[in-house]
């Protein structure tokens, strides 16, 4: 028999197909795309399984709450348990003192109750290669949930040992009087992970937080900044890094703002919620446990002309337990029926239904 050929056209790109992953914390997506985990399950999920390699991840911080270290601290916890290098850059003196807020991975009792259960199991009288064979599947099973995303325990501190050494490099952005230094520094940080070639073998990543920050000297030189933000999409582009950077729009002028929002491949934004907003409270359920809003502005696109269709733009931040990290999209209350309209039963009337007050049917 002939062998069968693949059938490939000028519209698909030549990618030979890559073995599955061993390396933590990467996973392999459609059209020859790798993904990093972003250290949150649930926004994996709404991204299509992270943030792709080699992408510039922006978020739009809100100058109200600082809940756009949430994300930061699990994206560099993410890559900390996986091994991954993380290049760490603030707008602090000392940038290695935040180390120590880190969260570290949460272990649910769920996984406690399993192993009373495995020691149970020992008792039964089972055929002893039938035992081995389950216990070798959720072994795995367990396993590669664990090696791409974990759960992060935001009340307990990340283990020493993860930054302790070379691991995690950090930088003062106070000591930049312009960023041509660290350009220098990021450069030097994104050659160790060159291009996928076949055998990829670590990532990097890279965390900047508030990039614009105003205490800052490079704060008035917007176009150095906007030159800065294309060279390192660049370098990351060509490279096995994600750049994670967060950034205070509403502090930079329109223009500049929109530039940089251009710039990212996947655009996040975070808006906080009062405390005591009634008006709010009345149309959101589950507002009490919401700690802010997260929309979904940009989602990056490789090797594809496909948009990515998302079930929704704007998810609720709340907390699991007061420990994990949760996003669940926005859920409307119905209106109620003291205020004397409802959904389906508005003044202007619904499809196939009759006023009391005259007309009768809509006409259409």
């Amino acid at each position: 028999m002939a062998t069968s050929k693949i059938r490939t056209s000028s519209f698909s790109r030549n990618i030979a197909t890559a073995p599955p992953s061993s390396v933590p914390g990467l996973k392999y997506g459609p059209n020859g795309t790798i993904f990093l985990s972003s250290g949150i399950p649930d926004l994996d999920k709404i991204l299509g399984g992270g943030f792709h390699l080699g992408s510039l991840v922006m978020i739009m911080e809100d100058t109200d709450a600082p809940h756009h270290m949430l994300l930061l601290r699990t994206f560099m916890s993410q890559g900390l348990v996986h091994n991954q290098p993380v290049l760490y850059a603030s707008p602090v003196k000392n940038p290695r003192a935040f180390l120590g807020t880190l969260p570290t991975t949460f272990v649910p009792k769920d996984d406690n109750k399993s192993r009373n259960t495995d020691e149970q199991q020992k008792d039964l009288r089972i055929a002893w290669q039938y035992k081995k064979y389950l216990g070798e599947n959720k072994q795995e099973e367990r396993d590669g949930k664990m090696e791409y995303c974990n759960d992060f325990d935001l009340r307990k501190p990340i283990e020493k040992h993860l930054i302790m050494g070379n691991r995690v490099e950090c930088v003062s952005l106070l000591d930049c009087s312009n960023l041509d230094g660290f350009r220098d520094i990021s450069s030097k940080f994104i050659s160790q992970f060159p291009r996928y070639d076949g055998n990829i073998t670590s990532a990097g990543r890279i965390a900047i937080q508030s990039f614009c920050a105003p205490q800052c000297d490079y704060y008035d030189k917007e176009w150095e900044m906007l030159s800065f933000i294309r060279s390192l999409k660049s370098m990351v582009r060509s490279s096995n890094t994600v750049a994670f950077l967060t950034f205070p729009p509403s502090l930079l002028s329109s223009s500049v703002s929109k530039r940089l929002q251009h710039l990212a491949d996947t655009l996040l934004s975070i808006k906080a919620i009062p405390d005591e907003d009634k008006e709010l409270a009345t149309l959101l359920t589950g507002y009490q446990d919401m700690l802010g809003l997260l929309t979904i502005n940009k989602v990056s696109r490789f090797n594809t002309q496909v948009p990515v269709i998302l079930d929704a733009t704007t998810y609720s931040i709340k907390l699991q337990k007061r420990r994990s990290i949760v996003l669940e999209c926005l859920n409307q209350a119905p209106v109620d029926g003291s205020s004397g309209s409802s959904y389906g039963t508005s003044g202007g009337g619904s499809c196939g239904s009759s006023s009391k007050t005259g007309g009768g049917t809509l006409d259409f």
